[in-house]
């Protein structure tokens, strides 16, 4: 069984895969590093080629990582859950856990952030639009939400485990 880790940019997802994945030793996958790896940095696919062709490559990321790995902890990006089928896949062998923050604090994390196409301008703004838009989204796909505002990524991943067991 994986551990999927879902919510906002700047929520803490990749943070806490890491924390959870050395206290825990699950193995830590990315599904952003990924895309990186093989197809160069967000804001250059999202300038080049659009959103949209991101998202399919965020699919076909997830279909392949769902799909391959168990007892993993898995981090998937802020925009991942708006394709049902995503969900569904990860859910086969995952447990969903949205990792929800408000979005002061999301705006707190990311301010000196330019690497986060959705927000180049705006980013208080764009923050509360996008955190009003997905969060029923999040919740909806999550199997269990843990608020993470004044958590650490260490805290944060042993209520998961707590969570899990």
């Amino acid at each position: 069984m994986n551990v999927v880790l879902l919510g906002m940019m700047g929520c803490g997802k990749s943070t806490v895969a890491e924390a959870f994945s050395k206290l825990y030793g699950y193995k830590k996958v990315d599904t952003d590093e990924i895309i990186v790896s093989r197809y160069g940095e967000i804001n250059g696919i999202f300038e080049k080629f659009g959103e949209e062709y991101f998202r399919d490559l965020e699919s076909l990321i997830v279909e392949e990582v769902a799909s391959s790995n168990d007892g993993a902890v898995i981090s998937v990006g802020g925009g991942c859950v708006l394709r049902d089928k995503n969900v569904k896949k990860l859910k086969e062998n995952g447990i969903l856990i949205y990792l929800r923050t408000r979005a002061q604090t999301i705006i707190e994390r990311l301010k000196d952030s330019s690497d986060r196409p959705l927000l180049k301008e705006r980013l208080e703004e764009r923050v509360n639009e996008i955190l009003s838009s997905r969060s029923r989204i999040y919740e909806s796909a999550a199997d269990k939400i843990i608020d993470t505002d004044g958590l650490s990524p260490k805290e944060t991943a042993k209520k998961i485990k707590e969570i899990i067991e």
